[in-house]
């Protein structure tokens, strides 16, 4: 907050290379200084990478410096489940905006190296269903380091996720098991999906379209920053289910929260997934409609009405040794 507060009183410039590199470090003594408050807490030391290229990342989605700095300050963020299999803590700003995931030290430095090609990727191509990174942070106290990436929220809680699936493309070993299906919930993967979605989801065929296009560009940067331990994160908000809860709540508590009208106009500056993939074959004509903002309809084979949240996640480890071993490995036991 102290980084972004600080850099918003700064003129807004061209993103130069030194600038995906540059560590702004300031510390924070327990007794203050000229430049930070007093605290209650142990000295600590905190580090903002590339300051000036993330802020530009949130300027080209609407994020907005004292919207950015009240989602994650104004209120304590809140811990929820990992959806997918990184092992990283996730925390969810009070707003819904903003997801907060700790890194390890290799994917805070892969990342720095994304850099300058992510933002390559973003000028060329603002439709992508690969995260969405809005800074990169490290705090130090003593022997701590606790690396952060904020990113934005893939799947809000406005819409229950009523599924939640974390696939790969193979079906070795990709079945949730007893832990994971016991849970409120489960994210279920490449084998749970095959089973509840035999014959897949449709889409109508524009939308289709548009999904397969977004997702091939997007597998053509991964496998440019030679990026293969991905998934896709698909979650599946039933609309029909939904009005019957909605429904139960209402008949149960009179004073239901409705949605907030500021928030909701807020989320609408840059969305979740699919803001801006647009359902057309001619992305330059200017009267096409995007999607829903945060979804894309569909329909189950009952009928009912979908909204699928999708997404690229896990993006922050190239393709090395480990992994090499692991895709023969695997390759073997699922070849013969």
């Amino acid at each position: 907050c102290f980084s972004v507060g600080r850099l918003s009183a700064k003129p807004e410039r061209d993103v130069l290379m030194g600038d995906f590199y540059f560590v702004e470090k300031v510390w924070f003594p327990s007794s203050g200084s000229k430049e930070t408050p007093s605290h209650k807490f142990y000295d600590f030391r905190f580090k903002t990478y590339a300051p000036v290229a993330f802020r530009y990342f949130r300027d080209l989605f609407g994020i907005q410096p004292s919207d950015f700095l009240l989602s994650l300050a104004n209120e304590p963020i809140k811990e929820i489940s990992n959806p997918g299999a990184s092992g990283s803590l996730f925390f969810v700003s009070n707003d819904d905006m903003f997801i907060v995931k700790t890194v390890t030290h290799k994917e805070a430095t892969f990342l720095q190296q994304l850099l300058p090609g992510y933002y390559m990727n973003l000028h060329q191509n603002a439709r992508t269903l690969l995260p969405k990174f809005f800074g990169l942070y490290c705090y130090q106290s003593g022997s701590s380091n606790i690396r952060l990436t904020v990113m934005n929220n893939l799947l809000p809680s406005k819409y229950k996720c009523h599924m939640k699936f974390d696939l790969k493309g193979s079906t070795y070993k990709r079945k949730a098991n007893k832990l994971e299906k016991a849970k409120k919930s489960p994210t279920y993967k490449d084998l749970d999906f095959l089973t509840m979605f035999p014959n897949g989801i449709p889409l109508d065929a524009d939308t289709y379209d548009a999904v397969v296009k977004t997702i091939s560009r997007d597998v053509r940067v991964l496998e440019s920053f030679k990026i293969m331990d991905y998934s896709f994160l698909l979650g599946i908000h039933n609309v029909h289910q939904a009005e019957l809860e909605r429904t139960a709540d209402i008949a149960t508590s009179p004073n239901h929260m409705l949605p907030n009208p500021e928030r909701e106009a807020r989320r609408n500056e840059f969305g979740a997934a699919l803001e801006a993939i647009q359902i057309s074959k001619d992305d330059k004509d200017p009267d096409v409609r995007p999607c829903p903002v945060g979804g894309i309809p569909a329909k189950n084979e009952k009928g009912e009405q979908l909204v699928l949240f999708l997404g690229i996640i896990d993006i922050l480890q190239n393709y090395r040794l480990a992994k090499k071993m692991e895709h023969s490995w695997k390759s073997i036991l699922t070849d013969g």
